[in-house]
């Protein structure tokens, strides 16, 4: 069975078929860094389990589903890009 692929088709590697890579590693550091922070502010581990499903939670489905599929670090470089020239332009037609 031979399959054709177009040449501009872009294939990417996803563990399980869902979960891009760098993705992946950035919701695990996002995941540690807030556990690390749960961990020296709290006590109670009631709060603990619920600030941090409230802080990783949201980050983890992002990543899953994204915007029009595309990775959740290219989403970050889009923000980072436009928050550095944030120039609005305006248009009017007459």
């Amino acid at each position: 069975m031979k399959f054709i692929f177009p040449q501009n088709y872009r294939f990417k590697n996803k563990l399980f078929g869902i979960f891009d890579y760098s993705s992946l590693i950035l919701n695990f550091i996002w995941d540690f860094f807030i556990f690390i922070l749960i961990n020296l502010f709290f006590k109670n581990l009631s709060i603990k389990i619920f600030i941090f499903i409230l802080f990783c939670f949201p980050v983890f489905l992002f990543s899953i589903i994204g915007f029009n599929h595309e990775s959740i670090i290219y989403i970050f470089f889009y923000l980072i890009n436009y928050i550095k020239s944030n120039k609005l332009y305006l248009f009017s037609k007459k």
